[in-house]
């Protein structure tokens, strides 16, 4: 599992905000949707009209409360890796994710 920080002047698309979602035209159940080719599709666009944008943010479909950050290549420059550690089932992390979606780990 890698840690890292992404540059404070960095900017992302704030598709949790209904005025950014007004502006670019989308409805929230497009956005949270696991349809790759429409979610592909809009940060393309996105991508393609907010040049200075390093990413894209929203909720997850998970738990609203947790934020998806998708990073686009130009952000390379503006992250740093701050920890890299491997990951076992029992680490308190995993146990934590397993126990959240109901999933066994056969520990």
């Amino acid at each position: 599992m890698a840690d890292l920080e992404l540059e404070d002047a960095s900017e992302l698309v704030d598709l949790d905000d209904p005025v950014v979602l007004r502006r670019e035209r989308l409805r929230p159940s497009a956005v949270a949707t696991r349809d790759r080719r429409i979610t592909q599709a809009q940060a393309y666009r996105l991508y393609d009209h907010h040049p200075q944008s390093t990413g894209l943010q929203w909720w997850s479909i998970y738990e609203a409360a947790w934020i998806n950050v998708t990073l686009f290549d130009r952000a390379a420059s503006l992250l740093r890796v701050r920890s890299v550690r491997a990951l076992d089932v029992d680490d308190p992390v995993v146990v934590e994710a397993a126990e959240f979606f109901a999933v066994r780990t056969g520990a």
